[in-house]
């Protein structure tokens, strides 16, 4: 197996160098970590992996394409090079000012452009040019987060049998914070992210949000975690993503990460550290801990010449108004709190505005005795995680943000609320003052699950569950209509001396509309079934829920059988219609007022009445609010029908109550008599069609449209996929 792992940047950054490219490793928890599940990977099976890394080289000038391709694939990569315009416009606009602060719960700071998402399509689509030209069969695909959301869908349209994953390292917003983006943009989202078999997020808070985004916004309903769409099953998981915790291990306890962490402490004298270690951004909840710090100085003067805060914080966007302004006035904090409270011999506030290598970051986790760790909100944050690691003697307390994603794997550090000035006063007094015994109980605690699960774990965990979810798509149960079984049944219908077709009608032959009344059949879908019907020794009988009047006006020029209300009654090409079996209806005015009362109480709810039947109709109703309503509507109608010749059925986004009886299959046979012909091919998508399913023979082709459990034989994705499969019957 090949792992094509694609991310808007490469693990390696392109540096012009002469006529030559000088490629350095790019900076980031995503590159590190997958880096370093690939060596696991070397390592496990003995020989170098096998995986290609696809992504922006940070080279601008397209002209240098070809030369950096050939410099990139020494070391198993291919570069996505973006015009200038569409770059801009995609990471600067649409990453930067969009995607970035609404996901992070910033509406405030979110841009709504047009041109942005246009140059943010333009670059998926990009990008999926990149992978079509390089994925290979039995490549597994592996897209990184926010920057590439659309990507898996542009791939599923392309390669529908290739394995994706997609992982999101950031927060998924709530649906009140998601829906905020215009329609078609959050719906395109969706749908980009659910081309993907497997949907990954760092906390069960994220999974969660996204699931009631797909149910809210797309009407996606999903069953522990897994939905069906298109025909696909997919799954949205939590995977909380962990650091190379031996390996941080080993930095902190090399020589020269501990003498260079002695040197620290010397400095200090005695004087204890609090650490701060961030990239520039408002969602880190900079201001907030320079505040907290200052309120602690202010309430506890004892700690006054005691104590340092040492702030590392790494350039970030620094093109951008707003982060500009954020560090002028990070500055100015700053500034404030060593004039207020500094002296020629202490300085409070240590600052350094530069990157650090990892082993200069390693000895300031060794010499720290205070990690602040309290973001605004943050997707994981693997800074908490590094600091633990460590430290080796167990000592040192991490003052955690219950915004950071961390937060859900280490309980056991002090938790604030990052908005409050007195709550990270506090948590800084507490931890200057825990026992040692108290500091070494706590992370001993977070080391062991950090120890266990790892980053390798984490990327190795992700694709297990890729490879389970992609399993679980292929069986048991109905498969996928193949190439293969399609050819076998054209065989079988060619040779076959009588043959009959029992099609349903909504959600078969046709989509779903919001108003029944728009389903009638486009001219397209009359030509295909009088095509069929002059088919010789061919019976086609549409199978449908539809009142008999409806089918009349709609089918009565063309010379097929009808079942109307699913079987309640029938008619043969241009005859009278006929009912099997005498019915009655006295239950229709009790069960009426019932599904009355609950389509009042459901926006967007009403009910259908047949001759024979009731429906009630929710497909226009908020998703949420419509689920709730209809299981009490199902658990009432099973108390008050007990007694009554009737059935109650759950159909697609319906509850339909009709009289006893009544079945697809009954209406089929009556048409097909006792010695149903040699080929049958039957199809229907919901679970009204079951009945039929389970009573052909088994040598009939059964096909179920979509793929929840059935009693059908083989799943086609949608109502297209069946209008082509009997287009092929008429060549």
């Amino acid at each position: 197996m090949r792992l094509v792992i694609v991310s808007n940047r490469l693990p390696l950054t392109a540096f012009e160098k002469g006529r030559s490219f000088e490629l350095r490793p790019s900076v980031g928890g995503l590159a590190t970590g997958i880096h370093s599940y690939l060596e696991w990977r070397s390592r496990a099976e003995g020989q170098a992996s096998d995986h290609l890394w696809i992504g922006w080289p940070g080279i601008r000038d397209l002209e240098k394409g070809p030369r950096l391709e050939r410099k990139f694939s020494r070391k198993k990569s291919f570069p996505v090079l973006l015009p200038p315009r569409t770059l801009d416009g995609f990471y600067s606009g649409f990453c930067n000012r969009t995607l970035w602060p609404l996901f992070h719960f910033f509406p405030s700071y979110t841009v709504f452009e047009e041109n942005h998402w246009e140059e943010y399509r333009e670059a998926n689509r990009l990008y999926a040019e990149a992978v079509l030209r390089k994925v290979r069969p039995g490549d597994v695909l592996w897209v990184q987060d926010y920057h590439l959301l659309l990507l898996p869908g542009l791939i599923r349209e392309k390669l529908p049998q290739l394995p994706i994953g997609f992982f999101l390292h950031v927060p998924f917003p709530s649906f009140e914070i998601f829906r905020l983006l215009p329609g078609k943009w959050r719906r395109e989202i969706l749908e980009g992210m659910l081309g993907a078999d497997l949907i990954g997020f760092h906390t069960h808070d994220y999974t969660q949000a996204f699931l009631r985004c797909a149910l809210r916004i797309l009407g996606h309903e999903h069953h522990n975690g897994f939905l069906e769409v298109d025909g696909r099953t997919v799954k949205a998981d939590t995977f909380p993503m962990g650091i190379d915790y031996e390996g941080f291990r080993a930095v902190a306890s090399s020589p020269k990460v501990l003498a260079e962490g002695a040197g620290v402490k010397r400095a200090l004298g005695n004087a204890k550290l609090i650490l701060s270690v961030d990239r520039l951004d408002y969602t880190k909840g900079i201001l907030n801990r320079l505040e907290g710090y200052e309120l602690f100085l202010e309430n506890n003067p004892a700690w006054q010449k005691k104590v340092r805060l040492y702030l590392v914080l790494v350039p970030s966007r620094t093109q951008m108004s707003l982060y500009q302004d954020m560090k002028r006035k990070i500055d100015e904090t700053i500034g404030r709190i060593n004039g207020r409270f500094g002296s020629h011999e202490w300085t409070p506030v240590l600052y350094q505005y530069r990157a650090k290598t990892q082993a200069a970051l390693t000895s300031l986790y060794t010499a720290a005795d205070v990690a602040l760790v309290t973001p605004l909100r943050d997707g994981m944050n693997l800074v908490a995680k590094e600091y633990l690691a460590c430290r080796r003697d167990g000592t040192g307390v991490l003052v955690l943000s219950e915004m950071a994603g961390a937060v859900y794997e280490l309980g056991e550090a002090a938790i604030v609320n990052p908005n409050s000035r007195e709550e990270i006063a506090e948590a800084i007094r507490l931890g200057l003052e825990m026992p040692v015994e108290e500091q070494v109980r706590r992370n001993r605690a977070m080391q062991g699950r950090l120890e266990r699960y790892t980053v390798v774990r984490w990327a190795d965990d992700f694709l297990q569950q890729l490879a389970a979810v992609r399993r679980r798509a292929r069986g048991p149960g109905p498969k996928a209509l193949s190439a293969e079984a399609s050819r076998r049944m054209l065989a079988a219908f060619g040779k076959a001396k009588r043959r009959a077709l029992l099609l349903d009608y909504d959600g078969t032959l046709t989509p779903y509309f919001k108003d029944p009344a728009e389903a009638k059949p486009p001219r397209r879908l009359t030509r295909l079934l009088k095509r069929l019907a002059s088919l010789p020794r061919c019976r086609i009988v549409l199978i449908s829920g539809r009142p008999r009047e409806v089918l009349e006006e709609w089918f009565a020029k063309i010379p097929i059988a009808l079942v109307a209300e699913h079987g309640a009654w029938l008619r043969g090409p241009f005859g009278p219609w006929r009912r099997i079996r005498p019915l009655r209806d006295p239950w229709k005015a009790e069960i009426r007022a019932l599904l009355q009362t609950y389509a009042d109480r459901l926006p967007g709810a009403f009910v259908e009445e047949k001759e024979y039947a009731l429906v009630w109709h929710f497909r226009n109703s908020p998703p949420e609010m419509a689920s709730l309503r209809e299981k009490e509507l199902l658990d009432e109608l099973l108390q008050r029908t007990g007694n009554l010749e009737v059935q109650v059925l759950r159909g697609n986004k319906i509850v339909e109550v009709r009289a006893q009886g009544v079945t697809k299959a009954e209406g089929a046979f009556a048409f097909l008599g006792r010695n149903p012909p040699e080929f049958l091919l039957a199809v229907g998508d919901d679970a009204t069609d079951e009945d039929l399913f389970r009573a052909l023979p088994e040598r009939a082709y059964t096909l179920r449209v979509g793929r929840p459990p059935t009693a059908a034989r083989f799943t086609l994705p949608n109502h297209g996929a069946v209008l082509r499969l009997l287009n092929s019957l008429t060549r």
